[in-house]
């Protein structure tokens, strides 16, 4: 949509009028940036889009494409959108108020806040849990279960105790501190501190003590909605792919992403957080929390000298030639990413109301970083390292894995394979292309596309070999483990294929004689079963105990008493044939391969738990 003349005219009224009480920009550089931010749209099939910048103290705001694709209606710069996981960062600088306040303290242990909340951590005699990895994401927590995001069980007073509910202890995966995972789980924990802290909601608390001091008036940590009774009008729609709408929806970890706002909110945020933490030339945060944001802390990457990873509520991320610090967020029908350059004093907040996957969302990132004329980083050369990169070859697997409850999907098919090639290292993700890393000295390493060091070397005090990316640990594995379990894997897959190319020989044929495969043949089929009814219902309720994920949970229990039972009938069978033989090697191949997923907590599979 091009800006005109009307346009530009009514922009410049709306200013004067200070609608936002923020001065706006027109002119040949806003039209362009406009009409190359709803190019794009366009050219990835994005619905609309809503952004601001932050130059010079001025902040600019902007929309283009369609607010709900049901009715066409354009999206507007004063719109309300939703920002996913980008509440978190507003959710962080609740906190470090509360921090400078004296009510909270970065290494306040968080058991004692939360003594409802069962946390199982080796390490609690020397590393408990304190907010500060609550808010760095370095607790070693789970990032959250199906049951508590794919769900349409909670409503928007949902206490969020009941967050954890009858799902047992919180076990912590690594010494609290020293290895970065993500966690929602996390953030909704902040949340409760906040509560017991205050006394009160801690969506109510944050509006009237975050979000009116720093006059975000178009924004809240309530839940907002698109349809129903309480819809908000203002609120632009959710979209997934081929312009399917989605309505906002209650969620039990809201505190890790439930925020709604504005474009101009966003860019009041940013110029506060690369301020001097004064509101109206009062203290209102400490100015060094606010410096620290971004800025990973005794982290086993922060120590040997990486700089991207997170702090505090924002990460520093090294993308498209500019070193800024970040937050991305999705959620129902929704992408959005803010970022701040404190250096310059520039800053860009955008948000797609469209989640489709394979879109490049970085795009966009891309264009609104190119107009803030960000002066070019030097990349940094390469330089030789402390350490033999010989020693360095083999497969890595993340350690810890984001969700508990997928480690052994991330440990047997998300590895990395690590080689040397001359003075780099060859970085190769099983399921994503291969990137060249380059010494920078000591033990710190670039990819190419990134301008400043973005791996680290790491060796632990007890010999493991770590590869941590600020935002991600990958530890050596043995060769014989991962031989075993992709081992298991084959077989497993060839033993299904086998399975069912011989019952459907049997049906075929209809030779009665060869009865016992069928056993485990029907075993095989029955996993289908779920699925048509898994497509009637919202991908939201994957999480619910419902029809379609209690039959999944029976089907994937009965999947190995069949395989035992076919197995019995093969074996009894006589005299053997080479078929009998191969049908029962089949099935022991699979029935091991089930009783790996069993001892990982895949089989049965209960995704409401």
């Amino acid at each position: 949509m091009n800006t005109g003349p009307f346009q530009q005219a009514l922009r410049r009224l709306a200013c004067t009028l200070a609608l936002f009480a923020l001065p706006c920009t027109g002119g040949a550089a806003t039209a362009t940036l406009h009409e190359t931010m709803a190019q794009e749209l366009r050219s990835q099939g994005l619905q609309g889009a809503v952004w601001s910048t932050l130059i010079d103290d001025t902040i600019a705001t902007g929309a283009a494409g369609a607010r709900d694709a049901r009715t066409g209606k354009p999206m507007q710069a004063n719109d309300r959108v939703h920002v996913g996981s980008v509440a978190k960062t507003l959710l962080a600088t609740g906190v470090l108020a509360l921090i400078t306040q004296g009510k909270l303290a970065l290494d306040t242990p968080v058991a004692p806040l939360l003594p409802g909340i069962d946390f199982d951590n080796p390490w609690a005699a020397t590393d408990p849990i304190r907010i500060r990895h609550l808010l760095d994401h370095t607790a070693g927590l789970d990032d959250v279960r199906f049951s508590q995001a794919f769900t349409l069980v909670p409503r928007e007073d949902t206490p969020l105790r009941a967050t954890f509910d009858g799902r047992g202890p919180l076990r912590v995966r690594s010494r609290p501190g020293t290895r970065h995972s993500y966690s929602n789980t996390g953030y909704t924990l902040l949340g409760m501190v906040i509560e017991r802290i205050t006394g009160t909601r801690y969506e109510t608390y944050l509006d009237a003590h975050l979000l009116k001091p720093l006059r975000m008036h178009d924004s809240t940590f309530a839940f907002t909605t698109q349809d129903g009774e309480h819809a908000d009008t203002r609120l632009a729609m959710g979209h997934f792919e081929n312009g399917a709408t989605h309505a906002a929806v209650p969620s039990f970890i809201r505190p890790a992403g439930q925020f709604t706002t504005t474009a101009a909110d966003m860019g009041r945020l940013a110029r506060f957080l690369m301020g001097d933490g004064r509101v109206d030339g009062a203290p209102f945060i400490d100015a060094a929390l606010l410096r620290a944001t971004g800025e990973p802390v005794a982290t086993e990457a922060a120590d040997a000298g990486l700089r991207v990873g997170y702090g505090l509520g924002l990460s520093t991320r090294d993308r498209h030639g500019a070193v800024g610090r970040c937050h991305g967020g999705s959620t129902v029908g929704y992408r959005a990413m803010l970022c701040l350059f404190p250096r310059e004093q520039r800053a860009f907040f955008v948000a797609i109301n469209a989640d489709i996957e394979g879109a490049d969302y970085g795009r966009l990132d891309r264009i609104l970083i190119e107009s803030l004329s960000l002066s070019p980083i030097q990349t940094q050369r390469a330089a030789a390292p402390r350490v033999d990169l010989d020693d360095w070859e083999g497969i890595y697997v993340p350690s810890p894995n984001r969700f508990a409850s997928l480690e052994w999907l991330d440990t047997t098919l998300n590895f990395v394979r690590v080689r040397r090639d001359g003075d780099a290292l060859r970085f190769k993700p099983f399921q994503s292309k291969e990137i060249t890393l380059r010494p920078t000295g000591d033990r710190l390493l670039r990819a190419t596309e990134r301008t400043i060091a973005s791996h680290a070397l790491i060796t632990t005090p007890d010999g493991r070999r770590i590869i941590g990316t600020g935002l991600q640990s990958y530890e050596r594995a043995s060769l014989v483990r991962m031989a075993l379990l992709w081992a298991s894997l084959i077989a497993g897959l060839l033993g299904c294929v086998w399975l069912l190319a011989s019952g459907v020989l049997v049906l075929v044929r209809r030779k009665a004689s060869n009865h016992a495969v069928l056993i485990p043949f029907a075993g095989l089929l029955a996993l289908l079963l779920p699925l048509p009814f898994f497509h009637r219902q919202s991908f939201l309720q994957l999480g619910d105990l419902t029809f379609a994920s209690a039959l999944l949970a029976a089907v994937t229990a009965l999947w190995p008493l069949t395989l035992l039972a076919g197995l019995i009938a093969a074996l009894r069978r006589r005299p053997w044939s080479l078929r009998t033989t191969m049908d029962a090697t089949a099935m022991l191949a699979v029935l091991q391969w089930v009783a790996v997923l069993a001892w990982w907590g895949l089989v049965p599979l209960r995704m409401w738990a």
